[in-house]
């Protein structure tokens, strides 16, 4: 092989890293399976299967202190009716939720299924990222304590650790506070501070997280808080004249999509769904 050879191969990997980085094969040479999210014979499946994780969502979030009050809500979107999305009851805490409780609700704010009313929050901020990311199936917002300390500086996460790569140039920050956020217009501005992004910290608010499944955008949510605590931690040293090592961009553009891929967010809540299912016996399945 010529050196020309040997540098397109390296460029090329370097360009495409995988997502997943796993070693799967047994001595006798067999090749194990990786949990990947799985194909479905029809959409009412998908549909139970989304519900299933939403409601696993909800449970992860409360053993984490996510919930405080009404406040925080996720929601995924319908696989039959693509512009409806399922979301949590205003008044039922995050630990008690199960699949039956999940409220569908319309593009105008109307309950199609369900018998509570849903936070206007959430619908206001939803609604808006449903409709300007046809790519995304669910979002994560939640007042957590790291979240809402870190958004209140009102500024973009540095590269300091390898897991903030996940967020490196795939998060935006919403500066425009304006309280509660009650109308679409405040919603499509904060889907334009998200952009294509997978995050966005809502300045003197919280975090807000997407995916392409209930798994990839819960993860995130999960990761982004621990991030922003991480540096939290490391600016405060920092004070005391202690310098931040900046993660190289070489280094940023090769390594995110290794640790922020869509497969690599759906795969790292697994351990977490599987906790759920034990912990509860599946009582947020009913």
């Amino acid at each position: 092989m010529s050196a020309t050879q040997t540098t397109t191969l390296q460029s090329s990997s370097i360009q495409n890293p995988p997502q997943l980085q796993v070693t799967g094969k047994t001595k006798s040479g067999k090749q194990l399976r990786i949990r990947s999210y799985p194909k479905f014979d029809n959409l009412e499946d998908e549909r139970l299967y989304r519900k299933q994780h939403l409601a696993a969502a909800f449970r992860v979030f409360a053993d984490r202190g996510f919930d405080e009050g009404v406040a925080g809500h996720i929601s995924v979107r319908d696989p039959i009716l693509t512009d409806h999305f399922w979301l949590n009851p205003l008044s039922m805490h995050f630990s008690l939720i199960k699949v039956s409780d999940l409220i569908l609700v319309d593009e105008d704010g109307n309950i199609v299924e369900g018998d509570e009313p849903v936070n206007g929050a959430a619908f206001a901020i939803h609604s808006e990222i449903h409709k300007a990311r046809p790519d995304v199936h669910a979002a994560c917002h939640a007042h957590s304590v790291h979240g809402k300390a870190f958004a209140a500086f009102g500024r973009e996460l540095d590269m300091i650790t390898q897991d903030a790569l996940r967020f490196y140039r795939s998060h935006g920050v919403y500066r425009d506070f304006k309280g509660v956020v009650t109308d679409g217009e405040e919603g499509r501005r904060i889907a334009k501070a998200l952009g294509n992004g997978k995050a966005a910290i809502l300045q003197n608010h919280g975090l807000l997280t997407v995916g392409g499944s209930v798994d990839e955008a819960a993860f995130w949510f999960i990761s982004l808080d621990k991030t922003c605590h991480a540096q939290l931690l490391a600016d405060a040293a920092s004070a005391a004249g202690y310098k931040k090592i900046i993660i190289p961009e070489d280094e940023c553009t090769y390594t995110a999509p290794q640790v922020g891929g869509p497969e690599k967010g759906w795969l790292a809540f697994q351990p977490y769904y599987d906790e759920q299912l034990a912990k509860t016996k599946g009582d947020f399945l009913n």
